[in-house]
């Protein structure tokens, strides 16, 4: 995949309110049917290596370090568009969701709980991988 060279001053260009630690939030939403997959969070260099290589690029709080989704599932999100917010502090990528899930539990979307009318939580999607055996645990 080719690749831009992003630089320091098109990413302040575009204005984005990172919080106290660096970080914005990010919406990841698929490309073709509009579902949200999972909300993760983006420091400044992880927007230039989005940008640039159309590969959703993450940091990791926990962690402390740069994950590019899929690495290790292989379920990689390539970018189509990049929106942000008019306040300029959340991101929204639509993702060509290239895999079966976005979400590391193994569930094509994070959002796969639901609180009911009776204050249950139900589970509305189904596990499409064993993490265990993705991740190696």
């Amino acid at each position: 995949m080719e690749t831009t060279n992003i630089t320091k001053k098109f990413i302040e260009s575009l204005k984005l309110k990172f919080d106290d630690k660096g970080l914005i939030p990010v919406v990841v939403q698929d490309f073709k049917d509009n579902a949200v997959l999972m909300v993760a969070y983006m420091n400044r260099e992880a927007v230039k290596i989005t940008l640039e290589t159309r590969k959703a690029t993450f940091w990791s709080r926990s962690r402390q370090s740069f994950w590019m989704k899929g690495e290790s599932s292989r379920n990689i999100q390539e970018v189509k568009e990049f929106y942000y917010d008019c306040d300029g502090d959340c991101i929204l990528l639509k993702v060509n969701q290239i895999g079966v899930a976005a979400c590391h539990t193994g569930h094509r979307s994070c959002f796969f709980r639901r609180v009911t009318q009776n204050m249950d939580t139900e589970i509305v999607g189904i596990q499409l991988f064993d993490p265990d055996r993705v991740y190696k645990k």
